[in-house]
């Protein structure tokens, strides 16, 4: 970096980049920046000619990026991020904020269990600012071992060894069916007897879906998956399309039922019935096990499934 002019990388700069990639105009990113288009082309020749390249390409209908504006372009975002979160950081430390927690959380946690209890805790706790992040389980133990996240809420499967977990609360995946479906009944079914449907799941690195797959090696028959989509919300879309059938946790499914016209069905796999956990790293300080200490006590059953029918 010795050899740039790092005055040349102010934000005002940074920013005005970012924009011209994103709109392709200069005259709308300068009206975003507040500035007058000469300024602002200046601003732009000016990073290149620090750089040493070209950044955008110039036609009639605008700017497109080059290979290194779209690199700055991505750099640059990240820069812009940072500095947003050290404003948001600084008004929290103004409001008396002054710890916070990185917890990523699977759809499972999140959509049966995790909201009233975070809610609970930021009522006793202002002071704790905790920042939550959806992924699938496998990613959710990832980025504990990376260090992005603090505290991680995921269904048992991952390799977590390396991590403290603790038992987090249980839940039971149902069978989805549309309305009127040949499987639709009332006594358990087996999976393997479901088999020669179509499938919707969720994202590769689910661990509903590495559940389902397992399952389906074992009895030595295809698993026919059809489509894969991010939430549970998505789930019961395409299967009240008549797209295919799904298993989701009970506790989250019932509302997706019942908003959907959706049958429903248990599952006699004993694999239906599921363990979520709560991991944190070795190093975890003092505010990150308060909250897992918190997250873990039964006692918060109760508050979790009080705040249902509030």
């Amino acid at each position: 970096m010795s050899s740039y002019n790092l005055a040349r990388f102010d934000f005002v700069s940074i920013r005005l980049a970012v924009l011209c990639a994103q709109t392709g105009s200069l005259t709308a990113a300068a009206r975003a920046c507040s500035l007058v288009v000469p300024a602002a082309s200046r601003r732009i020749r000016e990073l290149e000619a620090t750089i040493g390249e070209p950044l955008f390409e110039r036609h009639s209908r605008g700017l497109h990026p080059t290979p290194a504006g779209r690199a700055f372009v991505k750099h640059g975002l990240v820069l812009l991020q940072n500095m947003d979160n050290l404003i948001e950081d600084l008004a929290d430390l103004s409001k008396g904020v002054v710890k916070h927690v990185r917890l990523t959380a699977s759809t499972a946690a999140i959509n049966q269990f995790l909201p009233p209890l975070l809610a609970h805790y930021a009522q006793i706790h202002p002071e704790v600012q905790v920042d939550l992040e959806e992924q699938v389980s496998e990613l959710v133990v990832a980025s504990l071992r990376d260090g992005r996240s603090d505290l991680g809420a995921y269904v048992e499967g991952p390799d977590d060894e390396g991590l403290q977990t603790r038992h987090f609360r249980k839940d039971q995946l149902v069978l989805i069916l549309p309305a009127g479906h040949r499987l639709k009944g009332r006594k358990p079914i087996a999976f393997v007897d479901t088999l020669d449907e179509p499938w919707i799941s969720l994202n590769a690195g689910a661990a509903l879906l590495m559940t389902q797959q397992q399952a389906a090696l074992a009895a030595g028959r295809p698993f026919k998956l059809r489509m894969q989509v991010r939430s549970f919300d998505a789930v019961g879309h395409m299967v009240a399309s008549g797209l295919g059938i799904a298993a989701l946790p009970k506790a989250a499914a019932m509302p997706i039922i019942q908003a959907m016209g959706l049958a429903w069905r248990p599952l006699s796999d004993a694999w239906s019935h599921r363990q979520l956990k709560i991991a944190v790293r070795a190093d975890a300080n003092a505010v990150v096990r308060a909250l897992h200490d918190y997250l873990c006590d039964p006692s918060q059953n109760a508050n979790a499934s009080l705040a249902k029918f509030k």
